[in-house]
């Protein structure tokens, strides 16, 4: 995934990070949109969202445990 940023920075990180959109359809992944004033991105179909924080300080998500 990779993400540019207002300042002109881009930020990539491994779709692996986030399981759920590894785990899913290009086109389930290409239905997303910017949250929060550019502060992260949602996946309405998967309820998923990405902090652009979380892209910079390189915190992928984790699976929960049952």
């Amino acid at each position: 995934m990779t993400a540019i940023l207002a300042d002109g920075r881009t930020v990539s990180v491994p779709l692996a990070w986030s399981w759920r959109l590894s785990e899913v359809s290009k086109r389930e992944r290409e239905n997303f949109e910017i949250i929060g004033d550019g502060q992260g991105i949602h996946w309405p179909d998967l309820d998923e969202d990405i902090s652009v924080e979380g892209m910079l300080g390189g915190v992928p998500a984790r699976r929960k445990v049952d």
